[in-house]
Parts: structure tokens; sequence; C-alpha cells
């Protein structure tokens, strides 16, 4: 293992905030993973620390594939995570908004360009992403539908689903976007939580990323074969929102089957306690994505439903 520095931002009255890449094995840039890009993205920085823990067991067995080589970068936003802030503390900007970034913008656009330009070249990028909405998701695959996407590539990490996405304008500032610009099949991994570590997800995430790292012929390891994964797009999942602000009281997560009409949560008025809405499964299907934090407002995105096929 080779350990580069890719960036430094300069500190006055602390210690300077380094990117460092750890790099495994020799020759054409195969795979790059990134974490946290997002100072609340503790389970992506974890995850990525758990990837260098096995690539280095690999790589000193000799299973790191002739003439290839892996990058992972654990952490981007350190300065954000040291203060438990979501952006970028220096000029309070979203780095994963700030792509392709500019070598003489404001401090985020440098990280971001000096970042691209450090892994852009590579064949396959991985990032650890986290959604806008505060929530769990079931594990998948996200891509950007740039027209280099290629969901059969996203098949081979083994996860239960592969979502497409069609960029908004918003979109073509992320890490996902430029990436593909690079001419590199990139793929966004989402697991079940952001600030909060869960192991059992951060596994199985690990185990997708070295799953397709061996489908890909650049690494030798013994992995169980994983899902067949179901291919969606995000406009074909069912929104259910909220109509009410209030304390969310949720009775459904991530993964739960339900049929239509079930209650999934209830919203309680705060100083009363009384139920001001109660929320009904409006089809039957998969919940794929799941309110978390306690209080929700009026017109918030509550769950994100996968139909169920029938037969």
């Amino acid at each position: 293992m080779h350990i580069q520095e890719i960036y430094t931002v300069h500190s006055v009255y602390r210690e300077d905030m380094k990117i460092r890449g750890y790099l495994f094995g020799h020759g054409e840039k195969s795979a790059c993973i990134v974490g946290s890009l997002r100072g609340n993205e503790i389970q992506q920085m974890y995850i990525c620390s758990q990837l260098i823990r096995a690539l280095k067991e690999l790589e000193a067995n000799g299973c790191i594939s002739a003439g290839k080589q892996i990058q992972v970068i654990p952490v981007v936003n350190s300065y954000g995570i040291n203060v438990g802030r979501h952006f970028f503390g220096v000029d309070n900007g979203d780095l994963n908004r700030a792509f392709p970034g500019n070598a003489y913008g404001e401090q985020g656009r440098r990280i971001a360009h000096a970042l691209l330009e450090n892994v852009g070249n590579y064949i396959y990028g991985i990032q650890f992403a986290s959604f806008y909405m505060d929530g769990e998701f079931v594990p998948h695959v996200r891509m950007m539908e740039t027209g280099y996407q290629n969901t059969s590539l996203a098949n081979l990490f083994g996860l239960p689903y592969v979502v497409v996405h069609k960029p908004a304008p918003i979109d073509t500032s992320t890490l996902n976007y430029n990436w593909q610009d690079e001419m590199t099949a990139a793929f966004s991994l989402y697991t079940n939580r952001n600030q909060e570590i869960d192991e059992q997800s951060a596994r199985q995430a690990v185990a997708a990323v070295l799953r397709f790292l061996k489908r890909m012929g650049i690494i030798r390891y013994e992995s169980h074969s994983g899902y067949i994964s179901h291919v969606l797009y995000e406009q074909d999942l069912s929104d259910v929102h909220a109509g009410a602000a209030g304390i969310f009281r949720g009775l459904v997560k991530a993964g739960d089957d339900v049929r239509y009409g079930r209650v999934m949560a209830e919203i309680l008025d705060p100083q009363e306690g009384t139920v001001r809405e109660t929320i009904l499964a409006p089809t039957d299907g998969i919940v794929f994505f799941a309110h978390t934090r306690a209080l929700i407002h009026q017109g918030d995105t509550v769950y994100r439903l996968v139909h169920r096929l029938h037969e």
C-alpha cells in the first residue's frame, strides 16, 4: 500500500486538511473508490476504511491482479466531519455540488478540481454517496442517465437494486456526473445510514465492491454471488408525501413489504400528542426509502415505494 497526498488545505489556526489516497497494486488505473465528501457521511468513511483493511490483506497475499491499480479516498471533507457540519467548513459549500471545480476559484471548487484531476483517469469510479433527504434506503447502486451509463456493469455489484436517475441541472455539478464526462464508468453506492455506522449494510457494501472488482478482473477474491439486481428508473418509484407537519412516528422501514391501505406512519401534534395524519400505503410494494427524523414538514417525502410486480 502506498499513501499519496492529493490536496492540502492550509490553515492558520488548526492542523492542515490533507486529502489522502490509498493506492494498491501498480499499473493501469483500474478502479477508484471515494468516500465522504460531506461532513455527515460517517458511514461512507467507515466503509472505505474497511475496504482499505481488506485490500491491504489482499495485496499482502498477492491477490491484486498484475498491472492493475486501485485507489481508495476515504474522506475528502475532514473539516466538516471534525466539526459535525454537512457542508465544507471554510466556505460552507457542498463539495458534491462543486464539480468539475476550478483551480483558481473558491476553496471548495479548488478541492473539487484537484480531486477530479486525480481520479478522472480511472476506468471505474465508485462513490459512497448520501441523499439530499434524511432517511434510510435499501442498499442500491445509482447511476446518472448521461448516455454513458451501463446498467449491466452496475448489476455486477450484486446489490438488490440498480436505480437510473435522469439528471437535473443541479446534478451536473456532482462527482458522478463529471466522472462520466471523463469517460469513467461511475457508480454511486447507497447504504441505509449516513451519520451513524450500520455494520450490516457496511459489510454488504464492502462485499459488493470486492465482488465488482473480482468480476472485472482487478482482484482475485472468493465471494458470494449476491443479488440479481432489479433495475429501476427513479421516475417509476411512488412517492408518499406528508400532508401535515409534526412529530413523525414511522411504522415501517426500508425493505419492508407493504400492502395497499396498510398504516405506514402517523404524524402527531407536537404539543397535544393527537394524530394529525395517518399515512396509508397507496399501493402494494416494497419500501425503498423511509424518512427517519423525529420531525417532518408538510409536503416532505415520507416514503418511496417500489411497485409490486403481479404475475
